[in-house]
């Protein structure tokens, strides 16, 4: 099994300060029932994802099944197995904004970052999900980045719009 030092080798993103935090996580919880989701949701926060080496790493910490971890991972919607950008781009694919031509807008974002819906561009800075409705219809079409609505949105104006985060 893995040691922290080496996880680094497998994966740079678990860097040797971030796995000591993880460690300090593990060891805080260690014992305790109920443990692993806190864990697993301190430990996102700390690494930015929950990729296969830490959900491993979790589980040999705690003392239970990768499996189990890998399953609890999997099951709510809140963890993630890849890597997310700084910003998440919700496009809302609604009636109203569909309609109004989000698919466009969709469009445009895929083209110029290289990347589909789910995926992550390269130097992490988006990350791009298409959601059923956002409930704010009056604004179609609407894209969300963040916290941040945006409203009466085009193909000509997502890009001014996404060149404001940096």
């Amino acid at each position: 099994m893995h040691h922290a030092e080496s996880l680094y080798e497998i994966n740079d993103d678990l860097t040797p300060e971030l796995m000591g935090r993880v460690d300090e996580v593990i060891q805080r919880y260690a014992n305790r029932a109920g443990a692993l989701i806190p864990v697993l949701t301190e430990c996102q926060k700390i690494v930015g994802y929950v990729p296969v080496e830490l959900q491993e790493y979790v589980a040999k910490g705690l003392n239970i099944p990768g499996s189990t971890v890998y399953g609890v991972v999997t099951f709510y919607s809140f963890f993630s197995m890849v890597p997310k950008g700084r910003y998440i781009i919700k496009v809302c694919m609604g009636t109203a904004c569909y309609v109004k031509g989000i698919g466009e807008v969709l469009n445009r974002i895929c083209s110029e970052f290289n990347m589909d819906v789910g995926e992550t561009t390269e130097d992490r800075r988006f990350s791009l999900e298409a959601v059923r409705c956002l409930g704010a219809c009056g604004l179609a079409p609407v894209v969300v980045i963040n916290e941040d609505t945006h409203g009466d949105v085009s193909a000509d104006k997502i890009m001014n719009i996404l060149d404001q985060y940096t």
